[in-house]
């Protein structure tokens, strides 16, 4: 596994990352399921939607109502599979691949990232596969594109969890973190995806190490999670070229979400006080008028901690 590999399943967008250390405590805390339960739960059922200029790739656990799980950057589905299976027993968890991120391909030729046509994807799912409505949960980058469509298809979205929405242009002095991306943008354009990762991980406080590029990350993997990476990791060229800049640039309609149809529910985890990832999540906050709520774990805490993720994700989506 690359080093490239392992990073992929921490970024959200630029400047965001999990911690190593604690990305190093796997196992994760999802609660014994009995035998039944894994028998539905265990293995996803997949399935392909077409929409406009593309086709999407999903999976599917568990019954009741629809909760939509949005990746952020150049994630897919894969980070979200120990979290459904937690879930699953509550909800008909969907998560899916971004267009243009793994099995979620163009019809023809690659297509700019755009965040109105990403709403409109995640509100084709919910058509197809929630009766019209879903909760939804969009973590970092996938937090703007479930924004994106709670403020433009309100009557879809029974209440959304953004966790961690790396909300930039919100802060009250966004110069710094845009001009950083923009520079990671045009160090890959001039130089490539390794030269960018590198001028990502300085920035990240992460020296490449003696081993380089090849080394693998120093705790076990599951083939599973094994497979993620290398999916993963094969977006960053998609991430860097089209992506990351228009996650950076987005604001998110504030005035819309305020109105409180559907409640917007701002998570941040307990692991990222006093990171750049905290500011970033209370500018919306802040924009909002609205109180944040605490999940397990960091910008991956998902991952991490999926168990007791699901449980506050549950109790977040429970009043609603």
């Amino acid at each position: 596994m690359t080093k490239l590999g392992f990073l992929a399943t921490l970024v959200g967008t630029g400047l965001l990352i999990g911690s190593p250390a604690a990305l190093a405590q796997v196992p994760n805390t999802v609660a014994p399921m009995t035998t039944g339960e894994m028998t539905m739960a265990q293995s996803p059922k997949t399935g392909t939607l077409k929409v406009p200029g593309a086709m999407l790739y999903y999976e599917s656990w568990g019954t009741g109502p629809m909760l939509l799980l949005i990746p952020g950057g150049p994630q897919d589905a894969g980070v979200f599979a120990d979290l459904a299976r937690a879930l699953a027993d509550r909800y008909t968890v969907v998560a899916y691949d971004p267009r243009g991120n793994s099995r979620s391909t163009f019809d023809g030729d690659i297509e700019p990232f755009d965040l109105d046509i990403q709403g409109d994807d995640a509100a084709a799912l919910i058509d197809t596969l929630g009766q019209g409505a879903a909760y939804v949960m969009g973590t970092s980058g996938g937090a703007h594109i479930g924004l994106n469509l709670a403020a433009r298809y309100p009557e879809k979205v029974r209440a959304i969890v953004a966790h961690e929405p790396p909300s930039t242009t919100l802060l009250d002095d966004p110069a710094e973190a845009i001009a950083f991306d923009e520079a990671l943008h045009a160090t890959y354009k001039s130089e490539g995806v390794e030269a960018a990762m590198g001028m990502f991980f300085g920035a990240a406080g992460m020296s490449e190490g003696p081993e380089g590029e090849d080394a693998a990350p120093d705790f076990d993997m599951s083939p599973e999670a094994a497979e993620t990476f290398e999916r993963v990791s094969g977006n960053f060229e998609y991430w860097l070229a089209h992506a990351m800049l228009p996650l950076s640039y987005y604001t998110p309609d504030v005035e819309t979400l305020k109105t409180g149809a559907p409640q917007v529910i701002v998570g941040i985890g307990a692991e990222s006080k006093g990171s750049p990832i905290e500011e970033l999540s209370m500018a919306l906050v802040n924009a909002l008028g609205v109180e944040p709520v605490t999940f397990p774990g960091d910008h991956t805490g998902f991952e991490q901690h999926a168990g007791a993720f699901a449980e506050a994700l549950h109790q977040s989506l429970g009043a609603n």
